[in-house]
């Protein structure tokens, strides 16, 4: 049975950490024992899911007893930064001996790619190397040139959207070969049939995320308040927690609207949100892929979302699965919810229909089946 390690040390609930997760399931599910899939926790960032990945027979790598994970910084660039060189620092060795010691095995590495990619080049390590590269990252001249050094140790570059695919492939640097299009595990069909659905109490539109700069619930929120003076029919519910919450809300009292919007925070049960939701409302910066409409989309929630890079326009397919509308634009979004508003229901319903089909490209059994091509062509 060959070891599939998975290397990523989230320092929040991101969408990367859901893949991880669901990407582990989808081989210990669909493999029939051929790949056994290892959670690698480099400081505890993995602790909350201990009970879950016993409950799916996965196992998970523990490099430190004292598990330091709470005592990083996680809000902020800075911050993030520093735990990121922390956590480097702290693995490099442990990282290093399981390397050694699995010679000839997989490991997959989402986050703080530099590591594996170092180690690997430094020791001359004999694993074989999954890198996944989403919303593509800055290439200055110190990325450009490490990626160059170290090319001959990846194995396989994966990227979540076409959009990713294609601008790694421009750069001209990595045989286009070994770089493939992989969508992220995002729809667990067993884990959706458990939670619970409540009763819809009032109409309102929903958007889910991380409570920071790249969310831009900023801009939601004062479009939210310009269609209020129009339509006072749906609230607006916000799921998740960040450092830009306490701003937020302020901005919510400042605009005289805390009655009509609900912040939740972190919630395990998005489905049932999304199930008794009006409209889903991306207001991001960026995305790869943009979990949270891949989400809705499967859940018949109509969509409306930014076109920002990487995922959105290309998972709405430039608007036919729903409503798109220009990044950070005063306007836009407002005129999105008017444009919903007048749009015929069997209009909606046609776009809904269309973005349930496309959104079972993200399922577990999809992803698996092309990882397990992946894996099955790589050198032994």
């Amino acid at each position: 049975m060959k070891k599939i390690f998975y290397w990523s040390p989230c320092l929040n609930r991101v969408g990367t950490l859901y893949s991880t997760i669901n990407s582990a399931v989808s081989i210990k599910k669909y493999s029939n024992n051929k790949f056994e899939p290892i959670i690698i926790n480099s400081c505890g960032e993995w602790d909350d899911y201990l009970e879950f990945f016993k409950e799916q027979n996965i196992e998970m790598i523990n490099f430190y007893k004292i598990r330091y994970f709470k005592f990083l910084p996680k809000k902020g660039f800075i911050g993030s930064r520093l735990s990121y060189l922390i956590i480097f620092i702290f693995s490099f060795f442990p990282l290093l001996n399981l390397c050694i010691k699995n010679r000839g095995e997989v490991l997959i590495a989402h986050l703080i790619t530099s590591l594996p990619l170092s180690l690997a080049t430094i020791f001359n390590l004999k694993i074989s190397l999954i890198l996944r590269i989403s919303g593509y990252p800055r290439l200055n001249f110190l990325r450009y040139w490490f990626w160059k050094i170290c090319n001959s140790k990846i194995s396989v570059i994966t990227c979540p959207t076409e959009a990713t695919l294609s601008k790694i492939k421009s750069i001209n640097l990595f045989d286009e070969n070994k770089i493939i299009y992989l969508p992220d595990a995002i729809i667990n069909t067993a884990k959706i049939r458990k939670q619970i659905l409540e009763k819809k109490k009032y109409k309102y539109l929903l958007a889910v995320g991380r409570l920071t700069k790249q969310k831009n619930f900023h801009y939601l929120i004062k479009e939210y308040e310009k269609f209020l003076k129009i339509n006072k029919k749906y609230k607006l519910i916000i799921l998740g927690d960040g450092d830009q919450k306490k701003k937020l809300i302020n901005l919510c009292k400042k605009k005289n609207i805390t009655n009509y919007v609900e912040f939740r925070g972190q919630v395990d049960d998005v489905y049932s949100f999304m199930k008794n939701a009006d409209i889903l409302i991306l207001s991001s910066l960026w995305e790869d892929p943009g979990f949270v409409i891949i989400e809705a989309g499967f859940s018949n929630l109509f969509v409306i979302s930014s076109d920002c890079p990487n995922g959105p326009k290309e998972f709405l397919n430039n608007g036919e699965g729903g409503i798109l509308f220009k990044s950070n634009k005063d306007e836009e979004l407002f005129n999105s919810l008017v444009k919903f508003e007048d749009m015929k229901d069997i209009e909606k319903f046609r776009k809904k229909v269309y973005l349930k089909k496309r959104a079972k490209n993200y399922s577990i059994f999809n992803h698996f089946k092309i990882l397990n091509l992946i894996l099955n062509n790589i050198k032994k």
